[in-house]
């Protein structure tokens, strides 16, 4: 008796990418049109994965608008629907000192403090997260969020 050979799925990967204006405004457009993408993915607006990548797109993209801002460059978003959830990029031109820290290095803020807490949320709602550096000078933050594309939508 011989074993019926199995036939491997497809993947198929959609991606959506976009510069943005290195403003606060530019962040906000980043967000906004995530949630629409996700939408178009069949991520409903409002629900718990649709608000948890909303927050993840806000923050890392505020952090590339704070902290990545060189004059004159535009940061860059990348959705990529995999089989098995989304992958987050955030992508600035600026390079020096390692920030954000590595997955696990953002420090608890002080209760007062009115910033830190974006990575500290970054890490709570994505499966995964990490940073790396590109070529030409920068540096891109990567999360990845599960999905059930199965479930999602129903």
């Amino acid at each position: 008796m011989t074993a019926q050979p199995t036939q491997q799925e497809l993947v198929t990967v959609s991606v959506f990418t976009q510069r943005f204006s290195s403003t606060p405004r530019g962040a906000r457009l980043a967000r906004h049109l995530a949630v629409q993408q996700l939408h178009a993915w069949g991520v409903p607006y409002g629900t718990g994965v649709s608000d948890a990548l909303a927050l993840i797109v806000g923050e890392l993209a505020a952090n590339a608008v704070m902290y990545g801002r060189v004059p004159g460059r535009d940061f860059e978003l990348t959705l990529t629907r995999l089989a098995v959830g989304v992958r987050v990029e955030v992508t600035d031109t600026r390079t020096g000192p390692p920030y954000p820290p590595e997955p696990g290095g953002a420090g608890a803020p002080r209760p007062l403090d009115e910033c830190g807490r974006g990575l500290l949320l970054v890490e709570a709602l994505a499966d995964r997260w990490e940073v790396m550096d590109r070529e030409p000078p920068g540096k891109t933050v990567r999360a990845e969020v599960g999905v059930d594309w199965d479930c999602e939508g129903h």
